[in-house]
């Protein structure tokens, strides 16, 4: 397959190992082994009991009953356990999801710009895509008018990301209703990958699964439950899907393994305090960032709703990645360019990081904008 590059990966790739103050990155600060074994208040027991009684064979190739047990909690549809899938993270779901649902000369509907693989893996595998693009007049969502202009009666698969990377957008339950009524209307599938999910309430959220029988849903550990060091992840699909996503795990991955099984057991087990956790960061961080911004004349953004990727749009007299280098150079913050999702003259802020460092990473980067107004 000819596959381009991830814009982001590659720039983190290449640079976050030279950052000394990192606001890039879309997990919610990343829980260290000390906090998780702290998490069953008896330094971690029942995670190493998990674990102690597992031989390092393949394990459960597609997920344990107990792992598959705790993602089931997470949705309203009452799920059979043979369409929850074990990946290797929410990337692994997306990619197996794709290669079992996409062929040469699909039709494919790809919400535009977000996470790359969501529509450069379908057009990597022969599929035609066409992009539903999201609108910064319409505070970055997409017109769903747009999408019933882009469906075809041979439209195979429709692709979104809910919440959206980097832009931390979420689609009203109205929006993704509509979608699902028009995705039935000429039975198209829908991939939704949910690994942004909103933490503070006051966002509209339903998950793909719970709206659409035809929905097919991606998540993992890593982003909003702050683990991504698992490489655990999920996919949910109907079984005419899941069995096919069966035969490509096996050509990718066979099993996701008997350690990360055990761990993101643990982790959605305890989900309740690692979301109390993480919604005092996000909704702490989320203030001192607009704080900021309100502050900064070359600076803006749409407040992410209760997810921890953002996006804030620059007005500076020259490219994103010129200022981004500049700015890791000379004052060692991490920024993602917007350029690297398409998104040009911005960048990705990680305003979930610890929030000193958040603070640390802010005033520096308001201190090299400050540079253009000497």
């Amino acid at each position: 397959m000819d596959m381009p590059t991830i814009g982001v990966e590659e720039w983190l790739n290449v640079w976050e190992r030279s950052a000394t103050t990192d606001i890039a990155q879309s997990t919610i600060a990343s829980l260290t082994m000390a906090e998780l074994r702290a998490l069953d208040g008896a330094d971690g027991a029942e995670f190493y009991e998990l674990l102690d009684r597992e031989t390092m064979n393949y394990g459960w190739i597609e997920g344990s009953p107990a792992f598959k047990h705790e993602v089931k909690g997470l949705y309203r549809k009452d799920i059979d356990p043979a369409d929850i899938l074990q990946t290797n993270g929410c990337t692994g779901a997306n990619l197996n999801a794709l290669m079992a649902l996409v062929s040469p000369g699909d039709h494919v509907i790809a919400e535009w710009p977000t996470y790359a693989p969501l529509y450069e893996i379908p057009r990597a595998l022969g599929a035609e895509v066409e992009y539903w693009q999201i609108k910064e007049e319409l505070d970055w969502n997409p017109d769903i008018k747009d999408l019933e202009r882009l469906i075809r009666p041979d439209t195979r698969l429709i692709c979104i990301n809910n919440a959206s990377n980097p832009i931390g957008t979420i689609l009203s339950t109205d929006t993704l209703h509509q979608l699902a009524e028009i995705a039935a209307s000429v039975g198209a599938y829908v991939l939704c990958d949910e690994v942004y999910q909103p933490m503070d309430g006051e966002a509209e959220y339903e998950s793909i699964v719970d709206v659409y029988e035809r929905g097919i849903a991606t998540n993992s550990v890593s982003k909003t439950y702050s683990t991504p060091g698992a490489r655990c992840g999920w996919v949910i699909a109907p079984r005419e899907v899941s069995d096919r996503i069966r035969v490509c795990r096996d050509y990718t991955m066979i099993c996701g393994g008997v350690f990360s099984d055990a761990l993101g057991t643990y982790v959605l087990r305890h989900r309740d305090a690692i979301l109390a956790r993480n919604r005092d960061i996000l909704l702490r961080n989320r203030e001192l960032a607009q704080r900021w911004i309100d502050a900064q004349p070359r600076v803006s953004w749409v407040a992410p709703k209760g997810v921890s990727t953002a996006f804030v749009r620059l007005d500076i007299p020259e490219k994103d990645e010129t200022f981004c280098r500049r700015l890791l150079e000379r004052r060692g913050v991490l920024l993602v360019p917007g350029s690297r999702f398409e998104l040009p003259c911005g960048a990705r802020l990680g305003y979930c990081a610890q929030t000193e460092v958040l603070r640390r990473g802010l005033a520096l980067f308001g201190e090299e904008l400050a540079e253009f107004d000497r």
